[in-house]
């Protein structure tokens, strides 16, 4: 089978392929035009890691710093400039493929500064200037799904804006995503806005909850903790679905479908493998199911493309075998709870870290095109 074969079986089985990187290089060079023409992807994730790494390699920006230096551009400014521009220009790229699916795919998401994931007034407000910003229909704007987060989410889509609802890892904040998510949709509706124009995701981050359950795992020791060595994320996620199926199942649902809207699809985040004892595509090919995105870093995209085997719906139907799971995991001793809630806490940081590092690395920049 070839690589466009694997992939092709996946987008076929109702999987969207979606990058989990995005840089100027990417861009200027062909290279995510070519894996639009190649590799069926339909759409683009950022994040602050992304951009401090893009930032931080080559020369690919310098003469967009030297610009607005000689603007006298301020840090924060420099750095908005920077990042929208890039996202803007892939959103360009995919307006094709946002016309072809009726807006369901080709879509770009940019994430609110995470040094707001705590103060819900400020996150909206970013959001909707991140918005008018890049000035593209086929945007995302990321918002985490932070206690904080929640009323955000409801009030930017109340405005009619796209919504990408980012580091969720419980099923229980998910089901609250959706809460915030319908009413969000209804808020939009009574304020004047088309149903039919307004989308939204839902990212599950999959490999970091087998990282840390796994450690927990491997502290307790037992042999009936061993056996349920990653076992988790899929787990986890597969009940996130049954979770999505359910909320579809509801009268508040039914009204909103009834005036336009589309479905919240679950998107699986945070795809890449870390502990190389697995399989490096078992977040892909063991979570295929329809209307789900699945955002990969270009390495376990080219490993899925090489080797992963695409054997239909691998989800539905196994809400109760994932469930016992989780009743096993609290039985040898795991506090699901705390392992969210870590999970959700360390998210927030090491992206706040990352917004730092970008930061640093714009100043140095702007000093140096200063002279």
């Amino acid at each position: 089978m070839s690589t466009t074969d694997r992939l092709a079986q996946l987008s076929e089985a109702g999987v969207s392929i979606w990058l989990d990187d995005l840089s100027r290089e990417r861009l200027n060079t062909g290279n995510l035009a070519g894996l639009v023409r190649d590799k069926h992807v339909v759409g683009v994730t950022t994040n602050p890691t992304i951009f401090a790494n893009a930032l931080s390699k080559g020369e690919a920006y310098d003469a967009q710093v030297k610009e607005l230096a000689d603007r006298g551009a301020d840090l924060d400014g420099t750095v908005r400039e920077l990042t929208t521009t890039d996202v803007r220009n892939a959103a360009d790229l995919f307006r094709d493929v946002y016309n072809a699916t009726g807006g369901v795919d080709g879509r770009v998401s940019i994430e609110v500064d995470p040094r707001l994931a705590k103060d819900t007034a400020k996150t909206v407000a970013e959001a909707k200037d991140l918005w008018k910003t890049v000035d593209r229909p086929n945007v995302l704007i990321k918002i985490p799904a932070t206690e904080e987060g929640l009323p955000a989410i409801t009030a930017v889509l109340a405005e009619g804006i796209s919504v990408n609802v980012t580091l969720i890892f419980s099923v229980e904040r998910y089901e609250n995503v959706i809460k915030a998510f319908f009413a969000g949709l209804e808020q939009a509706k009574a304020n004047g806005h088309d149903l039919k124009g307004i989308h939204s995701v839902a990212s599950f981050f999959v490999s970091r909850v087998d990282s840390e359950v796994d450690k927990r795992l491997n502290a307790i020791g037992t042999d009936e903790a061993k056996a349920l060595l990653g076992e988790a994320a899929i787990a986890n996620a597969r009940l996130a679905y049954a979770a999505f199926e359910k909320l579809l199942d509801t009268d508040r649902w039914r009204a909103l479908a009834a005036d336009g809207a589309h479905a919240q699809r679950p998107l699986w985040a945070s795809t890449g493998v870390k502990d190389p004892a697995y399989s490096d595509t078992r977040y892909v090919d063991q979570l295929v199911v329809a209307d789900t995105v699945n955002t990969m870093p270009e390495k376990t995209m080219d490993a899925a493309a090489d080797h992963a085997e695409i054997t239909g719906d691998q989800v539905t139907g196994k809400g109760a075998e994932a469930q016992a799971v989780f009743d096993q995991l609290s039985g040898v001793g795991i506090d699901i709870t705390d392992v969210f809630l870590t999970l959700e806490n360390e998210g927030v940081e090491k992206f706040e870290k990352s917004w730092q590092e970008l930061l640093d690395t714009v100043t140095g920049q702007l000093s140096q095109a200063k002279g």
